[in-house]
């Protein structure tokens, strides 16, 4: 089988091309490297079991002719290049805005001409400012204002699932569409603002481990490879068509609780700060006080579980990071 994963060069995707090449596939990834790196697929690269199946292209998804050529070739799409990251979306909203709804309509368009199945990665973003859990599919969205550019990521995300949906209901494109749960693992950078690679490079340093708000914020982690192992699953399934899926972890944790985890791990001399959101983003930025979901629609079709629990998921950062 042809693989084609745009974004295949950031943190998920190199996963998801390696998972792909393990199984004797050929996989072609797009990534215009402005959050992922060609650091996450030189490995893949230099292995001679995949070099001769891994075949990378830095450019952008907007490039119609390039998209054409690579859509026609494969025989199933994964998408996942978008903008990623709550502080990368706030320093570049009207970039972040353009990559996730036109390089999608551009994804979805090619994908109906070839008649090719495609899976989106949505976020859990898409949800807003729920305070119950679990968070489950067929829930109501709740944002805030557009002057808070946090709800902009969510918002495009969101047209992203209409979009497909629409295809899948007027063209009968097979689409696919997933909600990530705040994915996590080795290869993951703290540069956009994710927390657990962020904790834990302050934390090998011995620096204060700077927590936003008062930390009472919770998230649920799922580990990378869980992650894949659902994305795939649910490609292979004629059943998941047109419908959407939550893919996430299930231990719920707060911030502040996490810090303190990830200092005695690492056994930091390190303390935990509280930043005020004002002084940690733009004025425009708001939060979310919990993030936690219902797995029950994956796990009655494809009997995704996540295998991995919290403890290995920070054992394996803390390695990852203390060997780069």
């Amino acid at each position: 089988m042809r693989v084609l994963i745009t974004g295949g060069a950031g943190f998920i995707g190199s996963h998801l091309a390696e998972a792909y090449l393990e199984k004797g596939d050929e996989v072609y990834v797009i990534d215009d490297l402005s959050t992922g790196t060609m650091d996450n697929l030189a490995p893949l690269q230099a292995d001679e079991r995949y070099r001769s199946r891994l075949f990378v292209h830095v450019d952008t998804i907007l490039n119609h002719d390039r998209m054409l050529e690579l859509t026609g070739t494969c025989d199933v799409v994964f998408h996942l290049a978008a903008a990623v990251g709550v502080q990368y979306i706030l320093d570049n909203p009207l970039k972040s805005i353009k990559i996730n709804v036109e390089g999608t309509e551009k994804v979805l368009e090619l994908c109906a001409k070839f008649k090719k199945r495609v899976l989106i990665t949505s976020s859990s973003e898409v949800y807003g400012k729920h305070l119950h859990a679990p968070l489950v599919e067929t829930d109501n969205i709740i944002y805030g204002p557009s002057s808070k550019f946090r709800w902009s990521y969510a918002a495009s995300k969101l047209m992203d699932e209409f979009t497909a949906l629409a295809y899948f209901r007027t063209t009968g494109l097979e689409a696919i569409i997933t909600r990530l749960f705040n994915t996590v693992g080795p290869r993951q950078t703290g540069a956009y603002g994710m927390v657990i690679p962020r904790l834990v490079s302050q934390a090998l340093d011995n620096a204060p481990l700077t927590v936003y708000g008062d930390g009472t914020q919770t998230r649920t982690f799922t580990y990378v490879k869980d992650v894949v192992r659902g994305l795939s699953s649910l490609m292979a399934c004629d059943g998941a068509v047109g419908e959407v899926f939550n893919i996430g972890g299930t231990e719920e944790i707060s911030i502040l609780n996490l810090a303190r985890r990830i200092i005695q791990k690492t056994g930091a001399a390190s303390t935990v700060e509280l930043i005020p959101y004002e002084k940690a983003y733009a004025k425009d930025f708001e939060d979310m006080q919990r993030r936690v979901p219902s797995i029950d629609k994956i796990r009655g079709l494809v009997g995704y579980e996540p295998v991995t629990d919290l403890e290995t998921i920070l054992q394996q950062v803390i390695d990852y990071q203390r060997r780069h």
